[in-house]
This record gives structure tokens, C-alpha cells and sequence, in this order.
């Protein structure tokens, strides 16, 4: 009985999340916004992103804004980045450059280079993607700049990727859309803790009360997520997730490039705030837990309470996470949001083990 007990508590924690969850899951878009639509910056940082960029550059600057500019961030590429900026640069009077070398003491920092573009941007609104990231409409400027009004500074939006075939891909659109749900909500409810660089907004002013991205410069990650978890608010913060709004990236094509992107986003996660760590940490261990758990109670118990148990929380699960995979365009995921939920939660337990067991200076 007292597993019973145990599994039956791991279940109301697992509840607890979900209900935090519905937060962003039954809640429908702003309304459209009349108000002024003020200038912007679109800032782009690209290393070695020639081809990406011949192919996205066009869709940034069909956007229906009225006033923006496109400032491109070439670092330290070795590729013909740079040649490609130009080309785009001569014929659109939008496009400003700004060319990075290796810095000694910034030596291969995207946070180095962005500072440079953040400077250079003529507009106080700036909005941030990727060069490997193509706009989901003509709109997704207007309807990621229209959230930056009052006293809102910061403006998390949905970066997903490209859909293709394959089980490395779906899981890649698994664990986004549960990143994207965990991020939205946590700002629903006041409790702001990360953003993406594939759709991100924020004010110059925010940027530079905060001394930029100084105090974690010596991580070479989380010019997205750190700077977040570092200055987002209940009262700064707010969240975009219109169809028009999204964003959609290259997925990586091998199991070893995706597991090495994990490793360093969970890295980078040690670095926020206790409070995000101690949520993130006991929702991660309260899945782990109710999968193992469910094992043990139908083996050692008899299988009728256990089943009414597990039942009860698949179908919290697929009422809260097969609404915002609705939401968000990933409506082919829901079928089998159990299978997912255990192989990411499998996935992530070994990363976690091989973080731990790597070196520090991995780093360095």
C-alpha cells in the first residue's frame, strides 16, 4: 500500500504541472492590435550560414511592416556569409551589415557579435531569429513587434522546425512543443524563465539596463534563454503564439548533432534561477518516476487501482498536451503522447548521466 500511496502522489505532482500547463493550453491569441505599429530592428546573427541565408534573406524582407530594417551579423564566418550579405545589402536599402572578426578576448562569442548588431540598430524594438529560420507569414513581424507596447519589454514567440520524415524528427517536434508549452505557461503564470533565439523580442533598453549578456559572457551558450531567465517579469513579459507569429528552423538530420544540441541547452540550465531549476528538475523527476512507478504497481499489486491511476493521468495528459499541440501546429503528435513522453524522458536520463560524467573543461 504504501507504493500505492508513493505512485498516487507522483500522479498529483504530475496534475500539478498539467494544471500549470492548461494555463497556456486554453487560453486564445490577443486580439489583433490597432495601435501603431513602431519601427523595428530585425537582427540576424549568421556563422557560416551562405546558403541559409540566400534562401531566408527574401522572406524577412517580404514582410508587411512598414518600417523596419534588417541588420545581418556576419561572425567571424569563413564561408562566403559575408558575400552573400552584400549582394542582398546592394539592391535593399533595409539591410545593414555588421561584419565581426574574432575578438581575443570574445573569441567565437555569438554574444560578442549580437552586442555589435544590438548597437547598431537604429529602432529601440528589436526582433531576433536565426538564419536557418523562415517566418511562417508575411506578418510574423508585425504580430511579434504589436506584443512590444506599455510596459511589455520582453516577447516569447514559437520557434518550431521543419517537418520530415523520420522518428528523430517527430521526436525533435515532441520535445519543442513540450519547451514551448513549459515556457508559456511558466509566463502565464508570472513566472517567466526562458525564451528562444529563433523568435524572441526585447528593447534596447532592456538590453542595455541589464549590461547585456555580461553576466553569464563567459558561457558560450544562452544568448536566448539566460538573458531571459536574467530579466523577464510578470510585468515585462509577454507571450506571442498566433499561427502567423511562428518560426521554422532546420531540425538537426542525426541522432549525434541533436544529442550534442541537448547537452548544451541542459548545460546551460544549471545556470538559471533556483526557483526554475527546483520546478524544471521535480516536473522532469515526476515523469521519470511515474513511468517506473507504473512498471512496479501493476508487477507487485493487484492491476485494477493502478490501471484506474494511470488512466486518469494519460488523460489529463492528452486533454492539456493534445490542446497545445492543437495550438501550436503539431496536432500529429498526439496519437502517441505517452510513447514520446517516456522515450524523451529515456533520452534526457542519458544525457543527464553523460553530462555528468564528462569533464567541466568541456567548455573551456
Amino acid at each position: 500500500m504504501v507504493l500505492l500511496y508513493i505512485f498516487g502522489f507522483v500522479v498529483l505532482i504530475n496534475c500539478f504541472y498539467y494544471l500549470l500547463f492548461s494555463r497556456f493550453s486554453f487560453i486564445k491569441p490577443p486580439n489583433k492590435s490597432d495601435g501603431d505599429l513602431f519601427p523595428v530592428s530585425l537582427i540576424i546573427c549568421a556563422k557560416n550560414e551562405a546558403e541559409n541565408l540566400k534562401s531566408h534573406i527574401p522572406f524577412w524582407l517580404e514582410q508587411e511592416y512598414p518600417d523596419f530594417e534588417i541588420i545581418l551579423i556576419n561572425d567571424a564566418s569563413y564561408d562566403n556569409t559575408l558575400e552573400v550579405m552584400e549582394s542582398f545589402a546592394k539592391d535593399n536599402l533595409r539591410i545593414r551589415i555588421v561584419d565581426v572578426e574574432n575578438n581575443e578576448a570574445f573569441w567565437g562569442s555569438k554574444k560578442y557579435a549580437l552586442t555589435l548588431g544590438i548597437k547598431k540598430a537604429s529602432n529601440p524594438r528589436l526582433i531576433f531569429t536565426d538564419a536557418d529560420c523562415k517566418p511562417s507569414s508575411k506578418k510574423w513581424l508585425q504580430e511579434m513587434a504589436s506584443q512590444l507596447k506599455n510596459d511589455t519589454q520582453l516577447v516569447l514567440g514559437f520557434g518550431g522546425y521543419q517537418k520530415k520524415s523520420g522518428f528523430l524528427n517527430k521526436l525533435i517536434h515532441f520535445e519543442t512543443l513540450m519547451t514551448a508549452v513549459q515556457y508559456f505557461s511558466y509566463a502565464k503564470a508570472g513566472m517567466p524563465y526562458m525564451g528562444v533565439g529563433r523568435n524572441l523580442a526585447y528593447t534596447s533598453k532592456l538590453f542595455f539596463d541589464a549590461n547585456g549578456f555580461m553576466s553569464h559572457m563567459d558561457i558560450p551558450s544562452g544568448d536566448d534563454d539566460l538573458f531571459v531567465n536574467q530579466v523577464a517579469t510578470k510585468k515585462n513579459t509577454a507571450i506571442c503564439f498566433s499561427e502567423e507569429s511562428f518560426t521554422y528552423s532546420i531540425p538537426k538530420n542525426s541522432w549525434k548533432d541533436w544529442i550534442l544540441q541537448k547537452k548544451r541547452h541542459i548545460s546551460t540550465a544549471k545556470h538559471y534561477k533556483f526557483q526554475h531549476q527546483f520546478l524544471l528538475g521535480l516536473y522532469y523527476t515526476s515523469q521519470l518516476l511515474f513511468w517506473l512507478l507504473s512498471i512496479a504497481t501493476l508487477l507487485v499489486l493487484d492491476w485494477e487501482i493502478p490501471v484506474i491511476i494511470i488512466t486518469f493521468r494519460l488523460l489529463i495528459q492528452y486533454l492539456i498536451i493534445g490542446k497545445a499541440a492543437s495550438k501550436l501546429k503539431q496536432k500529429d503528435l498526439i496519437y502517441l503522447l505517452p510513447f514520446w513522453e517516456l522515450f524523451l524522458v529515456l533520452t534526457q536520463l542519458s544525457i543527464f548521466i553523460s553530462n555528468s560524467a564528462s569533464k567541466t573543461t568541456q567548455w573551456k
